[in-house]
This record gives C-alpha cells, sequence and structure tokens, in this order.
C-alpha cells in the first residue's frame, strides 16, 4: 500500500506559527519520497498567489515558507480550495503555475484513498 499525506492549511499570517508548521511537514514530507497534496484554504489560499508566500512574516528559527511553498511544488500537489477562492476572486490565472482550483469531493476522495493520512492546520 503507498501511504500519502494530505494537508489542509486553514491560517495564514495571523496564526503564522500554525500556518509554517504546515508547510514544513509538508516539504518535509515531499523531500522524504512522500506523495503530498497540500490544500490551501481560509487566508492560506493567498498563499497560492505568486509573490504573497514572499510577504509571509519570518519566523525564528523557520524556513521561509515560500522556500517550502517551492518544495512542494517541486514533488507534490498544491490545490486550492474553490469556495476559498471564490471568495478572494481568483481564478486560475491569478494562481502560481502548478496551483489547481479543486472543492470538497476531491478533498473528500484524496482524503479518503487507502493509505492516505489527513492533517489540518
Amino acid at each position: 500500500m503507498t501511504r500519502s499525506l494530505v494537508i489542509k492549511v486553514t491560517a495564514g499570517a495571523e496564526a503564522s506559527e500554525r500556518t509554517n508548521q504546515a508547510f514544513t511537514v509538508a516539504a518535509a514530507a515531499v523531500a522524504s519520497g512522500v506523495a503530498v497534496s497540500l490544500w490551501l484554504t481560509g487566508e492560506a489560499a493567498w498563499f497560492a498567489v505568486p509573490g504573497k508566500a514572499a510577504e509571509f512574516p519570518a519566523l525564528p528559527h523557520a524556513t521561509p515558507v515560500s522556500d517550502l511553498l517551492q518544495v512542494v511544488l517541486s514533488g507534490g500537489r498544491v490545490t486550492l480550495c474553490t469556495q476559498c477562492a471564490a471568495r478572494r476572486d481568483l481564478t486560475e490565472a491569478d494562481l502560481i503555475e502548478g496551483v489547481r482550483i479543486a472543492g470538497a469531493p476531491a478533498f473528500v476522495e484524496e482524503v479518503t484513498r487507502e493509505g492516505a493520512q489527513a492533517l489540518v492546520y
């Protein structure tokens, strides 16, 4: 059985430690060869927009979110929640290359696959 990790990030700069932890776990899993799907929801939706991750406040002893996002994009999947995108007037044209928009049915499909582990931050 192939193991996979689905990580949903629900916060942004208002919860900087929690947000950075989610990206750190996702990037570490990608670097370890784990199949990773990172979902951006709520205020984390803005990380799907070019340049927004670079604006995230730096945390002491933590890798910048912009660097972690690049690791995830290089070897995992990044998805922006459909409703979260719509509430922010974001379309595929507004997003970083490689980020897709999908909704709850796709999320449920991923988290219920055999071997999937879901984490929510």
